[in-house]
């Protein structure tokens, strides 16, 4: 189990990485968004087998979002350097794929299932990331008074 844990954590904090340097990300912010990719992946990978995909992606993205505040004060950035390279590895890109795919071959049945499940774990991320947000400001608060 800790072999493809490792390679897990290893390509998705690669892909958080090398996505922050496309999204032109500060140069010396790189390996902070590589971590918060590499970290929002294993959680999700840790966690999806034994839940579905949308509790997985619900934890990791609200890990993602809060990890994203504390980068930002940390660091003096934006926090949206962050969050973007740390959705990544969590974007269902191969069932968007796979439903344009299935649309083109004509099988509608499946495409519009494979269609859902991208649109609702787009939602998750959305959902998620919202959650963190909200849990940041109320401890913000809850601090300041």
């Amino acid at each position: 189990m800790l072999i493809p844990i490792i390679e897990q954590g290893l390509t998705s904090f690669i892909a958080s990485l090398l996505f922050g340097l496309i999204f032109n990300a500060p140069k010396n912010m790189l390996i902070p968004c590589g971590t918060v990719g590499m970290l929002s992946w294993l959680i999700y990978f840790v966690i999806e087998p034994g839940y579905q995909a949308v509790s997985a992606t619900l934890a990791a993205t609200v890990v993602i979002g809060v990890m994203s505040q504390l980068f930002a004060r940390k660091y003096k950035q934006p926090v949206i350097i962050f969050s973007v390279a740390g959705i990544i590895p969590l974007v269902p890109g191969g069932l968007s794929y796979n439903a344009m795919r299935y649309f083109v071959q004509n099988d509608y049945s499946t495409a519009v299932e494979h269609a859902a499940k991208a649109l609702i774990l787009a939602g998750t991320i959305a959902v998620g990331l919202v959650l963190s947000e909200v849990l940041n400001q109320a401890f913000r608060r809850k601090v300041n008074s």
